[in-house]
């Protein structure tokens, strides 16, 4: 590659990496980036996707300069820039060509290269994306005595969903060594799905969508949560918290439910979650959630590098059934929810509207449940999980500026054998202590189902 471009600006040099690719157009946008982009609009940030990582491998600035041109290439959304209509239409604009920029970040005397790179994704992450004038993809390295030590890439999440950045890395693995360019097609870009999204067959889909929401809409309770508390209930609360959670105990029995009933993990933290919430307010009605679904499971959209998540809509009664029972019942609802996750989202806002009106009451739906793990299966569990329950134990409790969601409880996908998760809250719909005695009830209900006490009641 030419690094004629090299500009040096203090302890940073800017390599230009110029790209070109198929594609260029302009268009609306897809499903997906429209329910990210009404996300990001309310959160007041793009949501970014990234970090710093070690670079261990002996890659040099000029293979990362490769690699960032590669995306840029290869993917259209990469390529891509939104354009604001006066009347409030965002669209978006494919580019055939451009130059973006990979930053070196060279490291003096005794700095910590780790230090100087999580400051710059640090710094990256608290500064909004440009939609209209930059890049959706920001990348860098950290060099240290001449040797890149770490890399630092952040994301805009209008460009891609995790399910895409999975995709991106799992091609540039299998790129072919001496051409350096990817073995396979390119899978359908974000304009051609934009297309497609407005053909017959996807109106169809919106319908059949549509009349599942409805069905739900016109009879679940408008809300998981009782009326609001005011500051002087939750003296000393945050009012937005996050709390991050892990229990070795849980995976381990989770693993020993599924083997034992055939279900997937999965459904066995959302039923753990419907009762928890249950015993903690018992009574107030079907558990309901809106859950994140990643769309890949259709065979069209499975590599796409786009936003391709949109919200299925989780309806679950457990009240009074046994925990078998609702462990099957999670696995019904969660297919449900993902079977009508594709659909306009014009479509849902209009219908929610015209619900409410006709109850007379706002639904509520704002209790979020996102198990990102990815597919896997139980595997033989040696140790006792109740022995490992003394391991549990909150990680991290901070502050948050902003929450959408009252709460949302996210399943992360954590390297070692635990469940890991991320709690935020609305400390005046719930209170933290009731956020942590739902999280202890979520690991009692899977404990005692895999101690066999499957034929109680869950709740």
């Amino acid at each position: 590659m030419d690094l004629a471009g090299w500009e040096q600006t203090n302890m940073v040099e800017r390599i230009v990496v110029p790209f070109e690719g198929p594609g260029a157009g302009i268009g609306p946008l897809t499903w997906g980036q429209r329910q990210v982009w009404a996300a990001m609009v309310e959160s007041g940030s793009s949501m970014s996707m990234g970090g710093a990582v070690p670079a261990t491998d002996g890659r040099t600035v000029q293979d990362y300069a490769g690699e960032l041109r590669f995306f840029m290439c290869r993917y259209a959304a990469m390529r891509t820039r939104l354009r604001f209509a006066a009347d409030g239409t965002v669209t978006q604009e494919v580019f055939g060509a451009g130059e973006t920029v990979l930053e070196v970040h060279d490291t003096a005397g005794d700095d910590d290269p780790a230090a100087v790179a999580e400051d710059l994704a640090t710094r990256w992450r608290a500064h909004r994306f440009d939609d209209a004038a930059e890049w959706p993809l920001r990348m860098g390295v950290v060099r240290h005595g001449g040797a890149v030590t770490h890399v630092v890439a952040l994301m805009c999440h209008i460009a891609a969903d995790l399910g895409g950045v999975a995709v991106m890395m799992r091609e540039l693995a299998g790129r072919d060594p001496v051409t350096g360019e990817s073995a396979g097609p390119v899978a359908l870009q974000p304009l051609d799905l934009a297309r497609l999204q407005q053909e017959p067959s996807a109106a169809r889909q919106t319908a059949a969508a549509m009349r599942y929401w409805e069905s739900h809409l016109r009879t679940i309770p408008a809300s998981l949560f009782g009326p609001p508390a005011g500051p002087a209930d939750h003296e000393g609360e945050p009012r937005y918290a996050r709390l991050r959670w892990q229990s070795r105990a849980m995976h381990l029995a989770s693993d020993l439910v599924s083997a034992r009933l055939g279900a997937d993990p999965a459904w066995v933290l959302l039923a753990a979650f419907a009762v928890g919430l249950e015993r903690l307010r018992p009574g107030s009605g079907p558990f309901v959630a809106i859950g994140i679904i990643s769309n890949r499971f259709r065979p069209a959209l499975r590599e796409v590098v786009s936003p391709i998540t949109q919200d299925g809509l989780c309806v679950l009664d457990v009240a009074g059934v046994t925990a078998e029972e609702a462990v099957a019942r999670a696995g019904t609802a969660s297919m449900r929810a993902s079977k009508y996750a594709y659909y306009d989202p014009a479509a849902r806002a209009a219908l929610t509207e015209r619900v409410s009106r006709d109850r007379g009451e706002h639904l509520d739906l704002t209790c979020l449940y996102n198990d990102r793990r990815g597919p896997r299966r139980p595997s033989p569990v040696a140790a006792d999980p109740r022995a490992a329950r003394a391991e549990t134990r909150v990680l991290s409790q901070e502050p948050l500026r902003f929450l959408g969601p009252k709460l949302m409880v996210i399943v992360e996908d954590a390297p070692d054998d635990v469940v890991r998760m991320t709690a935020d809250v609305d400390t005046h719909a719930l209170s933290l202590p009731d956020l942590r005695t739902l999280l202890h009830e979520m690991e009692a209900f899977v404990l005692d189902t895999a101690a066999g006490t499957g034929d109680l009641l869950a709740v």
